[in-house]
Protein backbone atom coordinates (compact mmCIF):
# COMPACT_ATOMS: atom_id res chain seq x y z
CA UNK A 1 0.00 0.00 0.00
CA UNK A 2 1.41 3.36 -1.03
CA UNK A 3 1.95 5.76 1.86
CA UNK A 4 1.40 9.48 1.36
CA UNK A 5 4.19 11.18 3.24
CA UNK A 6 4.04 14.47 1.37
CA UNK A 7 7.77 14.95 1.91
CA UNK A 8 10.58 15.30 -0.59
CA UNK A 9 13.84 13.36 -0.67
CA UNK A 10 16.70 14.89 -2.68
CA UNK A 11 18.81 12.15 -4.29
CA UNK A 12 22.24 13.38 -5.40
CA UNK A 13 23.63 10.62 -7.63
CA UNK A 14 25.41 10.86 -10.99
CA UNK A 15 24.65 7.26 -12.01
CA UNK A 16 21.21 7.59 -13.60
CA UNK A 17 20.37 3.90 -13.22
CA UNK A 18 21.11 4.00 -9.48
CA UNK A 19 19.19 7.26 -9.11
CA UNK A 20 16.12 5.86 -10.88
CA UNK A 21 16.24 2.70 -8.76
CA UNK A 22 16.25 4.78 -5.58
CA UNK A 23 13.43 6.93 -6.95
CA UNK A 24 11.32 3.85 -7.69
CA UNK A 25 11.61 2.42 -4.19
CA UNK A 26 11.08 5.75 -2.44
CA UNK A 27 8.08 6.67 -4.56
CA UNK A 28 6.57 3.26 -3.81
CA UNK A 29 6.61 4.37 -0.17
CA UNK A 30 4.91 7.66 -0.96
CA UNK A 31 7.90 9.98 -0.95
CA UNK A 32 8.37 12.56 -3.63
CA UNK A 33 11.86 12.44 -5.13
CA UNK A 34 14.02 15.13 -6.70
CA UNK A 35 17.07 13.89 -8.61
CA UNK A 36 20.35 15.75 -8.99
CA UNK A 37 23.38 14.53 -10.94
CA UNK A 38 26.09 16.84 -9.59
CA UNK A 39 27.17 18.63 -6.45
CA UNK A 40 26.72 22.07 -7.99
CA UNK A 41 23.17 21.25 -9.09
CA UNK A 42 22.34 19.85 -5.65
CA UNK A 43 23.54 23.04 -3.93
CA UNK A 44 21.51 25.12 -6.39
CA UNK A 45 18.39 23.12 -5.55
CA UNK A 46 19.06 23.50 -1.83
CA UNK A 47 19.47 27.27 -2.21
CA UNK A 48 16.02 27.35 -3.83
CA UNK A 49 14.68 25.65 -0.69
CA UNK A 50 12.76 22.76 -2.24
CA UNK A 51 9.36 22.71 -0.54
CA UNK A 52 8.88 19.98 2.11
CA UNK A 53 12.45 18.71 1.73
CA UNK A 54 12.96 16.06 4.42
CA UNK A 55 16.34 14.47 3.69
CA UNK A 56 19.24 14.15 1.25
CA UNK A 57 20.70 10.90 -0.10
CA UNK A 58 24.19 11.90 -1.17
CA UNK A 59 26.78 10.16 -3.33
CA UNK A 60 30.39 11.20 -2.66
CA UNK A 61 32.05 10.72 -6.04
CA UNK A 62 30.26 13.42 -8.01
CA UNK A 63 31.47 15.45 -11.00
CA UNK A 64 32.77 18.90 -10.07
CA UNK A 65 31.87 19.61 -6.46
CA UNK A 66 32.13 16.29 -4.63
CA UNK A 67 29.81 14.91 -1.97
CA UNK A 68 32.18 15.79 0.86
CA UNK A 69 31.85 19.48 0.02
CA UNK A 70 28.09 19.23 -0.48
CA UNK A 71 27.75 17.66 2.97
CA UNK A 72 30.00 20.33 4.47
CA UNK A 73 27.98 23.18 2.94
CA UNK A 74 24.65 21.72 4.02
CA UNK A 75 25.91 21.39 7.59
CA UNK A 76 27.05 25.02 7.72
CA UNK A 77 23.49 26.12 8.27
CA UNK A 78 21.05 23.25 8.28
CA UNK A 79 20.20 20.14 10.35
CA UNK A 80 18.66 18.52 7.25
CA UNK A 81 19.17 14.73 7.53
CA UNK A 82 21.92 13.45 5.22
CA UNK A 83 22.42 9.81 4.21
CA UNK A 84 25.69 9.22 2.39
CA UNK A 85 25.43 6.50 -0.28
CA UNK A 86 28.79 5.61 -1.78
CA UNK A 87 31.20 2.92 -2.92
CA UNK A 88 33.80 4.33 -0.50
CA UNK A 89 33.58 1.80 2.30
CA UNK A 90 36.81 2.31 4.25
CA UNK A 91 36.51 3.05 7.96
CA UNK A 92 38.36 6.34 7.47
CA UNK A 93 35.74 7.40 4.90
CA UNK A 94 32.87 6.51 7.24
CA UNK A 95 34.44 8.44 10.11
CA UNK A 96 35.01 11.43 7.86
CA UNK A 97 31.37 11.31 6.74
CA UNK A 98 30.05 11.26 10.29
CA UNK A 99 32.52 13.95 11.37
CA UNK A 100 31.10 16.18 8.61
CA UNK A 101 27.63 15.66 10.05
CA UNK A 102 26.12 12.81 8.02
CA UNK A 103 23.27 11.01 9.77
CA UNK A 104 23.87 7.63 8.14
CA UNK A 105 26.38 5.99 5.79
CA UNK A 106 25.43 3.27 3.30
CA UNK A 107 28.02 1.47 1.17
CA UNK A 108 27.37 0.34 -2.42
CA UNK A 109 26.28 -2.17 -3.56
CA UNK A 110 23.20 -1.68 -1.42
CA UNK A 111 19.77 -3.19 -0.87
CA UNK A 112 17.10 -0.62 -1.89
CA UNK A 113 14.74 -1.89 0.80
CA UNK A 114 17.40 -1.36 3.45
CA UNK A 115 18.04 2.15 2.13
CA UNK A 116 14.32 2.98 2.41
CA UNK A 117 14.32 1.61 5.97
CA UNK A 118 17.29 3.82 6.83
CA UNK A 119 15.56 6.87 5.36
CA UNK A 120 12.54 6.19 7.55
CA UNK A 121 14.74 5.69 10.62
CA UNK A 122 16.62 8.95 10.03
CA UNK A 123 13.35 10.84 9.60
CA UNK A 124 11.92 9.32 12.78
CA UNK A 125 15.00 10.37 14.72
CA UNK A 126 14.88 13.88 13.29
CA UNK A 127 11.24 14.18 14.36
CA UNK A 128 11.79 12.75 17.85
CA UNK A 129 14.77 15.05 18.47
CA UNK A 130 12.64 18.21 18.19
CA UNK A 131 13.14 18.99 21.87
CA UNK A 132 14.78 21.31 24.33
CA UNK A 133 16.69 20.63 27.54
CA UNK A 134 17.34 23.35 30.11
CA UNK A 135 19.78 22.89 32.99
CA UNK A 136 21.92 25.23 35.09
CA UNK A 137 24.39 26.91 32.71
CA UNK A 138 23.05 24.95 29.73
CA UNK A 139 20.27 25.18 27.15
CA UNK A 140 20.19 22.77 24.19
CA UNK A 141 17.46 23.50 21.66
CA UNK A 142 17.10 20.96 18.87
CA UNK A 143 14.36 22.90 17.13
CA UNK A 144 16.87 25.64 16.31
CA UNK A 145 20.03 23.53 16.83
CA UNK A 146 21.48 26.06 19.23
CA UNK A 147 23.48 25.53 22.42
CA UNK A 148 23.88 28.17 25.12
CA UNK A 149 26.36 27.66 27.97
CA UNK A 150 26.31 30.16 30.86
CA UNK A 151 24.49 32.61 28.61
CA UNK A 152 27.00 32.26 25.77
CA UNK A 153 26.03 30.83 22.38
CA UNK A 154 28.40 27.99 21.43
CA UNK A 155 29.06 26.95 17.83
CA UNK A 156 28.54 23.18 17.64
CA UNK A 157 27.90 20.91 14.67
CA UNK A 158 24.43 19.31 14.43
CA UNK A 159 25.87 15.94 15.52
CA UNK A 160 27.67 17.50 18.50
CA UNK A 161 24.43 19.25 19.46
CA UNK A 162 22.44 16.01 19.32
CA UNK A 163 25.08 14.17 21.34
CA UNK A 164 25.12 16.86 24.03
CA UNK A 165 21.31 16.85 24.10
CA UNK A 166 21.12 13.09 24.59
CA UNK A 167 23.70 13.19 27.39
CA UNK A 168 22.20 16.22 29.14
CA UNK A 169 18.66 14.86 28.95
CA UNK A 170 19.70 11.94 31.19
CA UNK A 171 21.99 13.39 33.89
CA UNK A 172 23.71 10.83 36.07
CA UNK A 173 22.97 7.90 33.77
CA UNK A 174 25.91 5.97 32.34
CA UNK A 175 25.47 5.75 28.56
CA UNK A 176 27.50 3.16 26.68
CA UNK A 177 29.24 4.04 23.45
CA UNK A 178 27.06 1.48 21.65
CA UNK A 179 23.88 3.13 22.95
CA UNK A 180 25.11 6.56 21.93
CA UNK A 181 25.84 5.27 18.43
CA UNK A 182 22.38 3.75 18.18
CA UNK A 183 20.42 6.68 19.59
CA UNK A 184 22.40 9.62 18.21
CA UNK A 185 23.83 8.25 14.96
CA UNK A 186 21.10 5.68 14.47
CA UNK A 187 23.26 3.10 12.76
CA UNK A 188 24.98 -0.12 13.68
CA UNK A 189 28.76 0.19 13.71
CA UNK A 190 29.93 -3.14 15.19
CA UNK A 191 33.43 -3.37 16.60
CA UNK A 192 34.31 0.34 16.55
CA UNK A 193 33.12 3.20 18.74
CA UNK A 194 35.90 5.64 17.94
CA UNK A 195 33.50 8.13 16.38
CA UNK A 196 31.78 8.64 19.78
CA UNK A 197 35.11 9.33 21.47
CA UNK A 198 36.10 11.79 18.74
CA UNK A 199 32.87 13.75 19.15
CA UNK A 200 33.09 13.73 22.96
CA UNK A 201 36.64 15.11 22.78
CA UNK A 202 35.52 17.87 20.42
CA UNK A 203 32.62 18.74 22.70
CA UNK A 204 34.97 19.02 25.66
CA UNK A 205 37.36 21.24 23.70
CA UNK A 206 34.60 23.60 22.59
CA UNK A 207 32.98 23.75 26.05
CA UNK A 208 36.19 24.02 28.07
CA UNK A 209 36.07 26.83 30.61
CA UNK A 210 32.42 27.69 29.93
CA UNK A 211 30.41 25.31 32.13
CA UNK A 212 30.75 25.46 35.91
CA UNK A 213 27.85 23.36 37.16
CA UNK A 214 28.07 20.25 34.97
CA UNK A 215 30.53 18.09 33.04
CA UNK A 216 30.76 15.09 30.74
CA UNK A 217 32.54 12.30 32.59
CA UNK A 218 34.23 9.20 31.18
CA UNK A 219 33.26 5.84 32.63
CA UNK A 220 36.31 3.84 31.62
CA UNK A 221 35.57 0.76 29.54
CA UNK A 222 31.86 1.60 29.36
CA UNK A 223 30.99 5.05 28.04
CA UNK A 224 30.07 8.49 29.35
CA UNK A 225 27.68 10.26 31.70
CA UNK A 226 26.51 13.82 32.17
CA UNK A 227 27.14 14.96 35.75
CA UNK A 228 25.49 17.88 37.51
CA UNK A 229 27.33 19.48 40.41
CA UNK A 230 30.91 18.85 41.51
CA UNK A 231 33.32 19.48 38.64
CA UNK A 232 36.09 17.79 40.60
CA UNK A 233 34.44 14.39 40.46
CA UNK A 234 37.03 12.08 38.87
CA UNK A 235 36.52 9.86 35.85
CA UNK A 236 35.99 6.26 36.86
Amino acid sequence: MRLETGGVILVVEDDQNVAELIRLYLENQGYRVVLSGSGADALRLLEKEVNDLQAVILDLMLPGIDGWEVCRQIRRGSPLPIIILTAKGELSDKLRGFDLGADDYVVKPFDPLELVARVKAVLRRAKSLSRRVELPDLVVDLDSYTVTVAGQLVDLTPRETELLYFLASQPGRVLTRELLLQRVWGFEFPGNTRTVDVHINRLREKLEGLAHSWQIKTVWGVGYKFVLGDKNEPDF
